[in-house]
C-alpha cells in the first residue's frame, strides 16, 4: 500500500502559474466606480496600480542598494543602479500610455475620484524620503498608526541614499567633511562645498568612484525626467485645473521641477 501524500505535497503539486501570482485575486483589483463604467476608466486604475507596483520594486532595490554601499560592494551597487534606471525609464513610457487618454475622456469619470490623487501615494514619498527629499509636511498628510504613517516615519527616521554614499566615501579614504558625514538624516541635503572640493579630486583621480557618482546623477536626471513628464501629461489632461485631493495640479507638479536632488554632483559639473 502506498503512502498517503501529505497535504503539503499537494498543495506544491498543485501550485499553478495563476496560484502563484495569484492572478484571480490581481484582476479582482479593478473596480471602476464611473457608471457604465466609462472605457477609459480600466486604463486610469491599471496604470496607476502598476506604477504603486513599480514604487514598491524601487523602494526595495534601493533598499539594496543602501545595503551594498553598507559593507563596500561597490561593483555590485553599480548592477542595482542599473536596474533602477530601467525601471525609472519604464515610469516615464508609461506616461506615454496614459497621455492615450484625451482630456473628455478623463472628464467622463475624473469626479468619481473625489479627494483620491497621486498626491496621497505614500509610496512615492517613501522614494523622496530615500532620496533625501524629506518633508515633516508630507509625512503627516497620512494619519498616525496606518501602515503608509508608519512606513513614512522609518523612511524618515533612516539614513537616505545619499548618506549611505558618504559613508562609503569615507570608508574608502576620502576626508568627507565631518559636518556632512555626521548631518541630520531627517534634513533636506544642502550643498556643501567643502564636499564638492572632495568630490572634484574623486572625479579626477578615481575613475571607479567617479563612474559610481555617475551613476547617482543618472538616477536624478532620472526622477527630474519623470517629474516633468508628469506635469506635462498632466497640463495636456485638466491643463490649469485644480488637481484632485485639494492639489495644485500641473501648477504644484510644476514646483517640484529642477530640484536636484544630489545638488552637489551637479554644483560640480562648471569645475572639473
Amino acid at each position: 500500500m502506498s503512502p498517503t501524500p501529505s497535504p503539503d505535497a499537494d498543495a506544491r503539486a498543485a501550485l499553478t502559474y495563476g496560484r502563484y501570482l495569484r492572478i484571480d485575486e490581481l484582476l479582482s483589483l479593478q473596480q471602476p466606480l464611473s457608471a457604465g463604467p466609462e472605457h477609459d476608466e480600466l486604463l486610469f486604475i491599471v496604470i496607476h496600480q502598476v506604477y504603486e507596483l513599480w514604487f514598491k520594486e524601487l523602494l526595495h532595490e534601493m533598499d539594496r542598494a543602501v545595503h551594498l554601499l553598507s559593507i563596500d560592494e561597490s561593483h555590485r551597487v553599480q548592477h542595482t543602479f542599473k536596474r533602477i534606471l530601467t525601471v525609472l525609464k519604464v515610469l516615464v513610457a508609461q506616461l506615454d500610455i496614459l497621455e492615450t487618454m484625451t482630456p473628455l475622456e478623463f472628464l467622463s469619470f475624473r469626479e468619481r475620484l473625489d479627494q483620491a490623487s497621486g498626491f496621497q501615494s505614500d509610496q512615492f514619498r517613501q522614494l523622496e524620503f530615500m532620496l533625501g527629499l524629506k518633508s515633516e509636511a508630507a509625512m503627516h498628510r497620512f494619519p498616525e498608526g496606518t501602515r503608509a504613517r508608519t512606513a513614512l516615519e522609518a523612511r524618515f527616521a533612516a539614513p537616505s541614499l545619499w548618506d549611505a554614499f558618504l559613508q562609503y566615501l569615507w570608508r574608502e579614504g576620502y576626508g568627507v567633511p565631518p559636518g556632512d558625514l555626521g548631518r541630520d538624516v531627517r534634513s533636506p541635503i544642502a550643498p556643501s562645498p567643502a564636499l564638492q572640493a572632495v568630490l572634484i579630486e574623486l572625479y579626477r583621480h578615481d575613475s571607479k568612484n567617479a563612474e559610481l557618482c555617475e551613476r547617482l546623477v543618472d538616477l536624478d536626471e532620472g526622477v527630474q525626467e519623470w517629474r516633468y513628464r508628469h506635469m506635462k501629461m498632466v497640463q495636456r489632461t485638466i491643463g490649469t485645473r485644480s488637481g484632485t485631493g485639494g492639489s495644485a495640479g500641473a501648477a504644484y507638479l510644476g514646483h517640484t521641477l529642477n530640484q536636484p536632488v544630489f545638488p552637489d554632483l551637479w554644483a560640480i559639473r562648471a569645475q572639473l
